[in-house]
């Protein structure tokens, strides 16, 4: 007898649960959605949360296990990806998951790619040399799974603008998570700074964290936030087209993570002495000025034109 693919409410519990147990910030966010939106919203979550412990070798964001055999694990990733999106039956919960998800809201294996692209640059050990690579990569692993959780929050797919409005979100998202992280990701033997901001620091190759360069790495950690911001200020506009409960999410999301970036611009060279993180009475401030702006509904436009778009991140576009 064949595998045969779990009952939609079956897929929607273990959804849950990935959520609870993976992402706290996330699952707490998605309580403010309405209840369909929040079971997709789950499912979607579900694949992307096991193709990072798929391609990292771990459990639940645990501890990176062996990392070779890279290869075999994308190539496991993206056939599971594809048997979802033929409705398939995929012997795993969280790829039938994005199977039912992507049936129910139209997204596309396209979409897919875009954020698998983002495993395949980690597992080629890719540094980014100029800041263009850096914002490529970060749409990869953040933006690209903004698109789709639009789409998912009822965005039509051939609606570009506000598509790349969800991108900006996922931007600003990963833009403050590297600049959190920097000195975590180098004890793990990676770097997201492009090499040619360190080059302009006169900053050797992986000598970037050490102690007498923090005033230097204080500085590239505030024009990581300053980027932050611009795509943060942009991804409100697109959620100004957003059911409100939708609205309402996104910008409580766009608070918390923006609070991340300005936290860390605001340690200066005391950022790495510790994890920055919003405590929950933060997140629920956050939560409560994101409800108010959701019902006002009127977002100032970032300064100067948005000339950026998903189009200048896919590769051979750049």
């Amino acid at each position: 007898m064949g595998m045969e693919i779990a009952t939609r409410a079956a897929l929607v519990e273990h959804a849950r649960q990935t959520i609870k147990v993976g992402s706290q910030s996330f699952s707490a966010a998605s309580r403010l959605f309405d209840r369909e939106t929040r079971e997709r919203a789950w499912l979607l979550y579900a694949w992307c949360r096991r193709c990072d412990d798929i391609a990292d070798n771990q459990v639940m964001g645990g501890e990176l296990g062996d990392q070779s055999d890279l290869d075999s694990r994308l190539a496991l990733i993206r056939d599971l990806t594809a048997k979802a999106f033929a409705g398939e039956p995929t012997g795993d919960p969280a790829f039938d998951a994005l199977g039912v998800v992507a049936k129910e809201c139209g997204l596309t294996p396209a979409m897919a790619d875009d954020v698998l692209e983002g495993f395949a640059l980690d597992a080629e050990d890719w540094r980014p040399r100029t800041e263009a690579d850096m914002m490529r990569y970060c749409f990869h692993v953040a933006g690209a799974v903004g698109v789709m959780m639009a789409v998912v929050m009822g965005v039509d797919p051939e609606d570009t603008d506000t598509l790349d409005r969800a991108n900006d979100l996922g931007l600003a998202f990963q833009l403050s998570n590297i600049a959190r992280d920097i000195v975590e990701d180098d004890a793990a033997g990676r770097c997201y700074l492009p090499a040619i901001w360190l080059v302009e620091q006169d900053i050797e190759p992986g000598q970037h964290t050490k102690p007498h360069h923090r005033e230097e790495l204080s500085e590239m950690a505030a024009r990581l936030v300053e980027l932050v911001e611009k795509h943060e200020a942009a991804a409100r506009l697109g959620a100004a087209r957003l059911p409100f409960r939708s609205r309402w999410a996104v910008l409580s999301a766009a608070r918390i993570y923006g609070a991340i970036g300005r936290k860390v611009r605001a340690a200066g060279t005391k950022a790495w002495n510790h994890r920055i993180y919003v405590p929950r009475w933060e997140k629920a401030l956050y939560g409560a000025r994101a409800f108010l702006s959701a019902v006002i509904n009127r977002e100032k436009h970032p300064d100067g034109p948005i000339t950026w778009g998903i189009r200048d991140f896919r590769p051979g576009t750049v």
